[in-house]
């Protein structure tokens, strides 16, 4: 009788995997507190608004929007909620899909943007890109491609 194996990870791809876990868990943790500290906006109500703040008009679609930080409608329908009670968005109806809403970024929402903008990118480069050379994020970026690529 043959008994099934389960399939195992090399050490060096154990290693890759639960590396590349651990460093993105622990760059999400330290660059959201942080931005919580300085600016009391969390991760990802600062990724909303950065995509809202580089959207055509300062808006989009709340479906689009969903795919674009990674939430489930439900979760980003409650972190939309919570922008809008802080003033930094408003929700309006889409003319041309009556079902349709669009999250629209305030003055309010750009004038917060851009004062976390500054910490968040001085996190980003403090303890992800000076870390790297040129040519190592250079690989690091087609690694990236490849792999979101396979994933269409």
């Amino acid at each position: 009788m043959q008994t099934s194996r389960q399939p195992t990870l090399t050490d060096r791809e154990t290693a890759a995997w639960a590396g590349f876990l651990r460093a993105h868990a622990g760059l999400v943790r330290e660059l959201d507190r942080e931005l919580e500290a300085a600016h009391g906006l969390p991760l990802h109500q600062y990724e909303v608004l950065l995509v809202l703040a580089r959207a055509d008009g300062g808006r989009a679609r709340m479906s689009e929007l969903a795919d674009r930080v990674l939430l489930s409608q439900s979760g980003l329908t409650r972190l939309v909620d919570r922008l809008e009670r802080a003033g930094l968005v408003v929700r309006e109806r889409c003319d041309q899909d009556r079902r349709g809403l669009y999250a629209r970024i305030t003055e309010e929402g750009e004038r917060r943007f851009a004062e976390a903008r500054a910490t968040h990118l001085a996190g980003v480069r403090t303890r992800f890109l000076d870390r790297f050379s040129p040519a190592e994020l250079d690989g690091l970026a087609e690694a990236w491609e490849r792999i979101r690529d396979a994933g269409s």
